[in-house]
């Protein structure tokens, strides 16, 4: 029986709001925890507490000040995660700059679209990463870079960047090596940024992220103080967390979930930050975890699956992890369900959201029934407003599916200087859609069925794939499964299934098609199964299925018959 209760729901508790700037967050905690561990980055020979990091941080910003970087203007960081990027990120809050994360996958056209959309005034990069040569890239969009003097480059392509600031002790013609940052100031300075602590406002903006759209340009989703501090103080009351823990931060701190549910996470609550190294490496990650007692673990679900494939996984203790969080993609349940067995991990969370709402909406609480983490991304956070809408934009029962809608100090104010998008991602009552289709149950917890964009109709059924992923997760061979729609003359899409098997398995396309068949809807059954070693994927870890669905629409016109 359907319930007549409207799919709206609005956290509530008793801890209000925080009136706090991202370096006003950092001082209180430096000043209550000032002998806790802060950060460690082993493979930079880094370990500072609170006090270090207070104080490298100001240190930073009166350098920032002493560049002549003003208040407002914008300074990028192209780089993995490292020492740098956490003193940048708390250094510029503190001088009042607004923070532009670039993925370090970029390549040029990215990066010149990044730079020329919001103006950065000054640029942080690191020499190379992996298969990236950032300096070559850089000369070749700025030819003037080589003949510029540190600190004074002038290019017509982007008038607003005239500071290059690399990471490193190598010196390289028109830059300024950023260990050189705080030398710059003196009193002077360091009393201009003390005299900003009044000045600077919560609701200021602090940070762009750049949304990895499929279609189009990226926009720049412009988030405030008031959003990111908010936000990742009551994702760490979800975990519990407090001083006593240590969080392994593998993923990405160009991402909100690297520097707002993982390093500003852990200022909230005094927690320490521990990065395993300067990209996601599975036995690293394990290593690290063991030899720094590390409490909390975060990762998107192929990380997770990576780290329990792991050769030498069965030799790791892992038994200090307690929670973290799941997130960034569906997370499947039996995936949860080995994550809690197997990695001693038995209070992990999944959370939800979107870089636009700063970005966690939704989370599971170490104290909801193990069921419930496993199978929901939880109930609603304090002080945000959930709607589940249909077509037409009118909320929904309890329990039917429609797309979600977020309201609340965590919506960003806009995108940057595009007035034109913003308009039509935020309405007048200042709602933003997620584009994913949801339930919310009369408990209010909350299940994503799928992306409105993923749905595929066979037949003139609608189809979820998520639904088909989570059962065939249940047959042993599987590691990894991931389903799209295809083109069909005869029904409009067929289901397709890309399988990884687990190391040592075996199976064949006819094998999971009798596993799927009587146990869902005929029409869910896969038609193509096809196996393979790896998912094209975004760097956070995110399976790009749009490129998936172009690579097997390529195959099925070449050769139509069945994979697998």
């Amino acid at each position: 029986m359907q319930s007549n209760v409207p799919s709206y729901v609005h956290g509530t508790s008793p801890q209000s709001l925080l009136p706090l700037t991202v370096a006003g967050l950092l001082q209180n905690t430096a000043a209550r925890y000032p002998n806790a561990d802060a950060l460690i980055v082993p493979y930079q020979g880094i370990r500072w507490s609170y006090r270090d990091l207070q104080k490298e941080v100001e240190r930073y910003a009166a350098g920032f000040a002493a560049l002549n970087l003003h208040p407002g203007e914008r300074i990028g960081i192209w780089a993995p995660n490292c020492w740098e990027w956490v003193v940048t990120q708390f250094a510029s809050a503190r001088a009042g700059l607004i923070l532009v994360n670039i993925n370090p996958a970029y390549r040029i056209a990215e990066l010149s679209y990044a730079l020329a959309t919001t103006g950065c005034a000054a640029l942080i990069v690191t020499r190379q990463f992996k298969s990236s040569d950032y300096i070559a890239m850089l000369k070749e969009l700025i030819p003037e870079l080589g003949e510029a003097t540190a600190g004074q480059l002038d290019t017509a392509r982007f008038p607003d960047l005239r500071l290059m600031l690399l990471l490193g002790q190598q010196d390289e013609a028109g830059f300024m090596q950023f260990e050189a940052i705080p030398d710059k100031a003196d009193k002077k300075h360091v009393k201009q940024i003390e005299k900003l602590q009044d000045q600077l406002q919560f609701d200021d903006p602090i940070n762009i992220q750049f949304t990895s759209g499929t279609t189009g340009t990226p926009k720049a989703s412009t988030l405030t103080h008031h959003n990111i501090v908010n936000n990742a103080y009551f994702v760490g009351l979800q975990m519990k967390l407090s001083e006593a823990d240590r969080m392994c931060i593998p993923v990405p701190m160009y991402h909100c979930f690297g520097m707002v549910l993982g390093t500003l996470c852990c200022v909230a609550h005094g927690s320490a930050m521990v990065f395993s190294s300067a990209g996601f490496d599975a036995a690293d990650v394990l290593r690290t975890i063991d030899a720094e007692g590390c409490t909390v673990l975060h990762g998107v679900p192929t990380m997770f699956i990576a780290e329990l494939e792991v050769p030498e996984f069965r030799d790791c203790k892992l038994t200090s992890l307690r929670t973290g969080i799941m997130a960034g993609a569906p997370c499947p349940v039996e995936l949860m369900r080995r994550v809690m067995d197997e990695m001693h991990l038995s209070e992990i969370t999944i959370a939800y959201g979107m870089t636009e709402t700063g970005p966690v909406s939704f989370e599971t609480s170490v104290d909801d029934p193990v069921e419930r983490r496993v199978t929901t991304v939880g109930r609603v956070l304090p002080h945000i407003e959930i709607k589940i809408v249909d077509e037409d934009g009118r909320i929904v029962p309890r329990g039917e599916a429609g797309e979600l809608l977020t309201r609340g100090y965590c919506v960003m104010p806009y995108y940057w200087n595009d007035p034109e998008r913003t308009a039509k991602a935020i309405d007048e009552a200042h709602w933003i859609a997620s584009g994913d289709v949801a339930t919310i149950d009369d408990e209010g917890y909350c299940e994503i069925v799928g992306r409105i964009k993923d749905m595929l109709i066979r037949g003139g059924e609608n189809i979820f794939p998520r639904e088909i992923e989570e059962y065939i997760y249940q047959h042993p061979a599987v590691e990894q499964v991931e389903v799209i729609g295809v083109p069909d003359e005869k029904y409009g899409e067929q289901v397709c299934a890309w399988i990884k098997l687990r190391e040592g398995s075996s199976a064949t396309g006819e094998e999971i098609r009798a596993f799927c068949k009587g146990k869902i809807a005929h029409f869910k059954v896969p038609e193509y199964v096809k196996f393979v070693d790896e998912f094209p994927m975004t760097v956070t870890g995110k399976v790009q299925k749009y490129i998936m669905r172009e690579m097997m629409t390529d195959e099925l016109e070449k050769q139509p018959s069945r994979t697998g």
